[in-house]
Parts: C-alpha cells; structure tokens; sequence
C-alpha cells in the first residue's frame, strides 16, 4: 500500500473512532486495540502493549497519544499528525458547536439518557481489552503479583501514575537483580526522561495568554483527563476567570462527546476568547503530546531490545493493565446501579463475546439507543411528554 493510502487509512480510521469513542482513555485504548489490532493487524498485541506502558508515562491525554503512537506505526511521522488530528477533530467540532450554544442560549441538548446507555456497553468494551491484552503482559507469576499489587494499590486510592512507576521500577529491578546482567542504559532513560517537559506561562484572557496557559496545561497533565479537573480548577477558577459552574458544565461537555475529554480545552478556550480563544486553548492542549510522541515513539523498540529496560517496559505494561481493570472496578460500581444498566451490560456482553462478534463501534450504538428507549422514552410517556 503507498504512503498516501496509508495516511487516508489512519485518517479515516481515527476519524471514525473520534467519533464513536465514548467512555474515557481506557475505553479509547480497548476500541483502538480492536481496530488496528484485532481486525487490521497494524503491529502485535506485544508492541501495542509497550506502547501503553510507554504512553502511560509521559504527560498528556493517554488515549490521544496512544492514537498518535498508532498512527506512526502505519504511516510514520506524518501518520502521527493525521491519526492525531483525526482523532481530536470530531470532539472538538462538537465540543465548539456546543460552547456556542451554550454561551449565546445557555442551554445544552439533552443527551443523558445515550451516555446512560452507552455506559455499561463501555464497560464490557474495556473488559474485552483487559482479557485480550492481559493474556500477553502476564508473562510470569511474578508478573502477575506486581499487577496484582498495583490493582490493589490503585483501588486504595495511590495515583495512577505512581502507581505504575512503582510497578515498573520493582519489575525492572527484580528481573535485572535476577538476570545478573547489566547492560549501559543510562542514556536510553535519560532520553526517555527527557520527555517530561514543563512550560511556565502567564494567565490573562487574551488569544496568546489563552494559549500559554493551555500550553501549560497540556505539558504537565499526568494521567487520565479526568485529573483535569483539578488543573484547571488552579489555573482558571482560583484566578477568576471562570466560576466553579462554568467550568463544571465545561467537564460535563468533555465527558459526554465521543473522544478526548480534553476537548474541555476548546469549550472553555471559547468561554474565555471567542472562536480565537477556543483555537488556542484547544492548540495549546494537544500540541505538547505531539511532541512528547514525537519523542518517544523512536524509544520503545531500543527500550525493548535493552534488557534491564525490557523487564522495566513488562512491569509497567502489567501494572498498565492493573491501573485499567481498577478504573472498570471503580465504572461498574458507578454505572450498574439499575436493572437497566445491567440489562445492556448483557446485551454487550452477548455481542462482544458470544459465537458472533461484532465490532465495539456497533456496541456503542446499541447501547445508545438501549439507553434512549430504557431511560429516556419510559420517564417520558409517565409524565406525558414524549412528544
């Protein structure tokens, strides 16, 4: 296939998951899986592997880099942008059409009734990918007790992220002490370190300001997006530029579009500038994870053909996996909560694992529209507002 069909293949792939990709980093991870592994076979469940545990630590929105990291793969650098942007695009026009709606009429569309439905189905897509991808990182029992540990740590509340250092630097050092072989590899961490990279900016209101600001957001964000909550909380509330309201509706709009919850960016970008000002936040966001991908994605195969830094990769992919299954425990308490959600739970479960699979993207829909006619259709007709 020439470099140019590629490229179309990464935008329409991503292009179609950005669209579709409901329920957070960890659903984003077990859509993708199922598309450029399952069905496409673009790399190995094992490479895929290190790319999460690779991804998990750098800053930024791990899903989005995890498409970035995809797109590279098929069609090099330039397949990078284009996954990314593909990915981020969807969310961001919706996410824009959404902010003008909101700061001209200050109302919103009705869409809780789909998210109710479309989460449990989100919750079978993501045990789908913890089996699929857990059956490869659980390499060895020791193996398995790391992640065992880091599961546990992580339901206690420890952060995500240090969890899985911790996971992967007890890994690491185990099987090196247990190798007896060392191996030079300061150099390929300190390359790997170098992508953890900071930017100080100023906070005003204007266009530039907007950006730097965002810019700075999206170089020191650890883990999931859900996290960002609590930076812009910092950055934007306590400085007064937004009330603690706005930028609640502002996170709600972030959860309930298909792709990154970053897309936040771009719904506060406008709040604060405009078109211009949603622009810059949403540029300022995204940029540094390009960069950090750019960086990094070189890495992974010297990390991996480095003994010491291959025990290191296969903890923190273990412990990655551990991190996953703790945010489906944590959604399942959240989200099955009703004889509705559990019913579509296992109507996914059916689709997902029965004799006849069918792709994750027709999971979602289903679950929709199981939400709409389960919850939304039935409060309706009892207080005779349907139509």
């Amino acid at each position: 296939m020439s470099s140019n069909n590629k490229l179309k293949e990464v935008a329409l792939v991503f292009f179609k998951l950005g669209c579709f990709a409901f329920g957070g980093p960890a659903a984003h991870i077990a859509m993708m899986e199922d598309e450029v592994v399952t069905k496409r076979k673009w790399m190995t469940r094992d490479h895929y592997l290190d790319l999460i545990g690779a991804t998990n630590l750098i800053p930024g929105p791990n899903s989005t880099e995890m498409t970035m990291h995809c797109g590279h793969e098929r069609a090099g650098k330039k397949g990078l942008f284009v996954a990314g942007i593909s990915f981020i695009f969807p969310a961001v026009f919706i996410t824009g059409i959404l902010a003008y709606l909101y700061v001209n009429y200050g109302t919103l569309p009705e869409v809780a009734p789909f998210i109710k439905g479309i989460q449990p189905a989100v919750l079978v897509i993501i045990a789908s990918a913890i089996f699929k991808l857990g059956k490869k990182a659980v390499k060895s029992w020791e193996l398995a007790i790391i992640g065992t540990l880091v599961l546990v740590a992580s339901l206690l509340g420890v952060h995500e992220v240090l969890a899985l250092f911790i996971g992967g630097l007890l890994g690491g050092l185990y099987f090196y002490l247990k190798s007896k072989t060392r191996n030079n590899t300061l150099h390929s961490f300190a390359a790997l370190l170098l992508t953890f990279l900071t930017s100080e900016t100023s906070q005003n209101i204007t266009t530039l300001k907007v950006f730097l600001t965002f810019l700075k957001v999206g170089s020191i964000l650890y883990g999931s997006g859900y996290v960002l909550f609590a930076y812009l909380d910092a950055e934007l509330v306590a400085t007064g530029l937004l009330t603690t309201t706005e930028l609640l509706d502002a996170i709600g709009i972030g959860q309930f579009t298909p792709g990154p919850v970053l897309s936040t960016s771009t719904f506060i970008g406008y709040q604060l500038g405009g078109f211009w000002g949603a622009i810059a936040a949403t540029t300022g966001m995204f940029l540094p994870s390009f960069l950090f991908v750019l960086l990094l994605n070189p890495l992974i195969p010297k990390m991996r053909k480095s003994k010491i830094l291959g025990y290191f990769l296969d903890a923190v992919n273990v412990s990655a996996m551990a991190v996953m299954l703790a945010v489906l425990i944590t959604m399942s308490f959240a989200t099955l909560i009703d004889w509705q959600s559990i019913f579509i739970t296992l109507v996914a479960i059916l689709l997902l694992f029965g004799p006849k699979k069918i792709s994750v993207i027709w999971v979602i829909i289903i679950g929709a529209l199981l939400g709409y006619v389960l919850y939304y259709i039935p409060a309706n007709i009892s207080s005779g507002s349907i139509f």
